[in-house]
């Protein structure tokens, strides 16, 4: 098993250890930061522990390349195929003076194209995890991209959106590149997610030079009812 099979484990053992809760069969991400969580393995003792890990009844929001064992007194929610994408190279390393750098006074507008795109689970502690970029028009945000997990060695590109208005522009082919292309400058691996059935995702990362490394497991997970 490499780290990218359980990217959100192998994120909380590491670099992103700051900003775990749990114990050590069983971990997620502060609640404020993500709903992530992972277990060790699927061990009857990491079950009990990830029972344990959900006393608050919040949901989690599991991704893994193996299937995801519900453990005895919670239930699924929902479940979802995925695919994992890396890339050694990505075509280009994007450079582009139109590319900024978002910070805090950005979480507003940055958490609305969230919502109004839905890239996937955007909090508003997403600089907590890694850097974000984006691309305005007279200081309206139109795109972003930015980091997420981190592995030792890997960043994973997340959060790439345009808005509706956008479309079209190429504006998330160069924040993608642009972000991979900083990844790679620190001497680290760029991978990515994207729903199986999101097919212009998948496609718009293969021209960049991403292939798909494997398919990956999606589950929310909450404590059953009594």
């Amino acid at each position: 098993m490499t780290p990218l099979d359980r990217p959100i484990w192998s994120a909380l053992t590491s670099r992103h250890a700051h900003l775990c809760e749990g114990g050590s069969q069983a971990k997620r991400y502060q609640p404020t930061v993500s709903a992530f969580a992972a277990t060790l393995d699927d061990s009857p003792s990491s079950q009990r522990a990830l029972f344990d890990l959900s006393s608050d009844g919040r949901s989690l929001l599991f991704l893994q390349a193996d299937t995801v064992v519900v453990p005895p007194g919670m239930m699924a929610v929902s479940t979802a195929a995925a695919v994992q994408m890396t890339a050694s190279q990505p075509a280009t390393i994007e450079r582009d003076d139109h590319i900024e750098r978002l910070g805090e006074a950005d979480l507003p507008a940055m958490q609305s194209l969230a919502e109004l795109t839905k890239p996937g689970p955007f909090t508003v502690r997403a600089l907590d995890l890694g850097a974000f970029w984006g691309m305005k028009d007279n200081g309206r945000l139109l795109a972003m991209a930015g980091e997420r997990m981190k592995p030792q060695g890997f960043s994973e590109i997340s959060g790439v959106c345009s808005h509706p208005d956008a479309r079209g522009r190429g504006l998330a082919k160069r924040l993608s590149m642009f972000v991979a292309g900083r990844i790679l400058e620190r001497g680290e691996d760029p991978f990515l997610h994207a729903y199986a059935t999101n097919t212009a995702a998948i496609a718009l990362y293969e021209s960049i030079g991403f292939s798909v490394r494997s398919t990956m497991h999606v589950a929310v997970l909450q404590r059953a009812p009594n």
